[in-house]
């Protein structure tokens, strides 16, 4: 099973990947960087996208619907942000302590495949040891 590096190193293999981090969604802290970050800083651009994730993880229009059941995963799988020349899509990891961290792959739209990104880095999500 892949490390946070091992991970970040795999989403830069898939077509028109840009960067890819690891992040905290509570505390806005870049666990794992790794290629670009939009604007050149990845610490803002964790920080912003935590923002971001932690809006949709914490408010109820976007949590589970269904059974009500709690079982401690994120309510949300994924998040897709789309701009004129690029995606952002977070992942949110189930971890086995507190699950508030998530991939993010920032991928040029020109070469990029976002169905292939979102398949392989919830497959990468599934794999990554924290710890």
């Amino acid at each position: 099973m892949p490390g946070i590096d091992e991970c970040l190193l795999e989403a830069m293999r898939l077509p028109g990947a840009r960067g890819a981090a690891l992040v905290d969604w509570t505390s806005g802290l870049a666990l794992g960087t790794v290629g670009e970050a939009p604007g050149g800083d990845h610490e803002t651009t964790a920080a912003e996208a935590a923002e971001l994730a932690r809006m949709a993880a914490e408010h109820g229009a976007f949590a589970l619907h269904g059974d009500g059941a709690d079982d401690g995963r994120p309510p949300v799988e994924d998040m897709i942000v789309s701009n004129r020349d690029s995606y952002h899509l977070l992942r949110f990891l189930d971890t086995s302590f507190d699950s508030t961290v998530f991939l993010h792959l920032w991928l040029g739209r020109e070469d990029g495949n976002l169905a292939l990104a979102r398949i392989r880095l919830g497959e990468m999500a599934a794999r990554l040891v924290l710890g």
